[in-house]
């Protein structure tokens, strides 16, 4: 019987072509970005094919008309509140992708009654798995920013109103988020614990850059914790200005009493009133 030779097929050399460069990572872009964000409420629309660009690591705060959706829009962008329309990328990512925190305007009803100050601040870090060893430094060196000083071995509903707001600030803040939602925050505090607040905040904000949305009804905080102003209109909502805020930090009686400030102000005052007498 006769054997078959097996057929070998041969492969042309051929000449190397030009070295290709290896494919670069995409390049993200370090901004909150806001498409085609729309929500109705009974009909009423609030926004419609809203879209704007903020910047991340900066303080922005959210003023403007009563009923024009400031908490509404903090509350889709987190993922607290679903959007009829549109999207909200960090960095490029989703909100579920990044690290974030909210804190709320009710205190008292977004703390653990039945634990103790300090617990409530240790809470999410159990829920995360992160070690005791790792808690306890993240807890102490927030104390020291914070400069607390009153007990947290307390249960929530025997400290006052400002001290159970420092305990929910400092809950959130020990997650090290990449990204902190404030609620009109100070709004139920009485004047000299809002001042002490919103120093503390500062102070927070100026050593970890930590990207901070705040919505407040209060111009003057709107402009002192503020990198961005951003002004928005009646319904259905559009920006009416980003106002910049290029005023040296921390902003302390100096800074909120110059005329930098009451110039500021003044700008951001005349923009609303325009907005709220707005047929």
């Amino acid at each position: 019987m006769a054997s078959v030779t097996p057929i070998r097929t041969v492969e042309r050399a051929t000449e190397p072509g030009p070295l290709r460069p290896p494919p670069q990572p995409r390049q993200r872009q370090a901004l909150i970005t806001v498409r085609g964000l729309s929500k109705k409420f009974q009909g009423t629309t609030v926004y419609d094919d809203f879209s704007i660009d903020l910047p991340m690591g900066k303080f922005i705060s959210i003023f403007g008309p009563n009923g024009c959706g400031k908490s509404t829009f903090i509350n889709m962008i987190s993922g607290l509140m679903p959007m009829d329309r549109g999207e909200a990328l960090y960095d490029g990512q989703p909100i579920r992708d990044v690290t974030n925190s909210y804190v709320f305007q009710n205190y008292r009803e977004a703390l653990f009654p039945w634990f103790r100050a300090i617990d409530n601040i240790h809470y999410p870090l159990k829920v995360m798995g992160i070690d005791r060893k790792e808690r306890l430094r993240r807890v102490e060196q927030l104390l020291v920013d914070f400069d607390v000083q009153f007990d947290l071995n307390a249960y929530p509903y025997t400290l006052s109103g400002g001290q159970q707001q420092t305990v929910a600030i400092l809950r959130a803040l020990v997650t090290e988020p990449e990204v902190l939602f404030l609620d009109e925050p100070f709004s139920a505090l009485d004047y000299e614990m809002t001042l002490f607040m919103r120093e503390r905040l500062q102070k927070i904000f100026m050593k970890r850059k930590t990207t901070m949305l705040l919505v407040s009804h209060d111009l003057d905080e709107a402009i002192q914790l503020a990198d961005q102003v951003i002004l928005l209109t009646r319904r259905p909502t559009r920006v009416a200005e980003i106002v910049d805020v290029n005023l040296p930090w921390p902003r302390d009686l100096d800074v909120t009493t110059g005329e930098g400030f009451i110039a500021l102000k003044r700008h951001c005052l005349e923009r609303f009133w325009r907005e709220v007498k707005r047929d």
